[in-house]
């Protein structure tokens, strides 16, 4: 600990309540997380804020009360809060992430996933702080899997390359920086369409109408409190060991199309699965995407680092909030 704060407490006795002054303990450890407010922040700020890191999270339209609402385009915002704040540790969360979002606005994409990010490495380099950029599987073509972080990137989309001009405007702003590539993400969604994963729910819930799944492209569904934990482990080994930089991969080790990963889903809640229809053509519509862009993460491993949650019980904790049978939810949880 390398200081205490005051805190005002309200403090209830019989008959009244007075507001009192405590001493709290303040984490030697600092973390920035850029894009807190979103589905991989929130698990990113969590995870280290319930690991003895003192952890400061910034957003834009989403941020307040709770985290720094910062511009990650006003380069002096960002240059004020990392030298106020004085981080040993950013993690840039914050990006465009929806390919085809990306495809119908890319300068607006190419400002925050490139430009936001080289200004961020610089900055971080300018404090001596340690960051971690999160990359996307999507920066592989998806042809001759598993990649390692050495294989060559060949993007198909917008995206991917957006997110691998990020990777490359970080490394050449800040050598001491990490890569971290992941893939499809789900978790503990504030609304379904958050993630890929959990947007498909609806349609599994409700049976009476059939559903076309893509049967094609191969996922790897990946629990967002498992990067979390990397991200913290990674971090934490970069304070005792300054070698650790440069890219890296983390992904679930589970292979489903989006048809498989609807019928886990109504597996796990015990829903008919029989309207879900596999297509197994190559979709034509929207971003092109890789058909197969499972990501090595044995590197990570050799360092000790990873978790990884089952899909189906990943999937049940995330999801049952939104059950529309609220007698199963009675059933299985109460």
């Amino acid at each position: 600990m390398v200081g205490r704060e005051k805190e005002l407490k309200i403090r209830f006795v019989p008959g009244s309540c007075e507001l009192v002054e405590e001493d709290v303990d303040i984490p030697s450890r600092r973390v920035l997380i850029t894009g807190a407010t979103g589905l991989l922040g929130r698990a990113v700020f969590k995870e280290f804020n319930e690991n003895n890191w003192n952890a400061v999270g910034c957003g834009y339209r989403r941020a307040q009360p709770r985290f720094e609402q910062i511009n990650l385009l006003d380069s002096i915002a960002v240059h004020d809060i990392i030298h106020d704040f004085q981080p040993h540790v950013i993690v840039h969360c914050a990006a465009e992430r929806r390919p085809d979002v990306v495809e119908s606005q890319p300068d607006a994409a190419s400002q925050l996933n490139v430009a936001a990010s080289g200004n961020l490495a610089k900055e971080a380099a300018g404090v001596g702080a340690f960051l971690i950029y999160i990359s996307t599987d999507y920066v592989f073509d998806g042809t001759s899997p598993p990649y390692k972080e050495t294989d060559v990137p060949n993007p198909l989309n917008l995206y991917g390359k957006t997110k691998l001009e990020g990777e490359k405007a970080v490394l050449e702003n800040n050598e001491d920086a990490a890569v971290l590539r992941i893939p499809v993400l789900y978790g503990e969604v504030e609304r379904l369409e958050e993630s890929a994963v959990t947007v498909m729910f609806d349609k599994v819930q409700f049976s009476n109408k059939s559903a076309n799944m893509d049967h094609w492209q191969q996922r790897f569904p990946t629990n967002v409190k498992d990067v979390a934990t990397v991200c913290r482990q990674l971090a934490e080994k970069r304070m005792l060991d300054p070698s650790v930089k440069g890219t890296f991969h983390w992904s679930g080790n589970e292979q489903m199309t989006k048809y498989e990963m609807a019928c886990a889903i109504a597996d796990a809640f015990n829903l008919p699965s029989s309207h879900l229809r596999p297509i197994t053509d190559c979709p034509v519509v929207g971003a092109l995407r890789p058909r197969n862009a499972q990501l090595d993460c044995s590197k990570l491993e050799m360092l000790g680092i990873g978790q990884r949650t089952p899909f189906r019980a990943g999937i049940k904790e995330s999801l049952w909030p939104f059950l529309v049978d609220k007698r199963w939810r009675q059933t299985v949880f109460h």
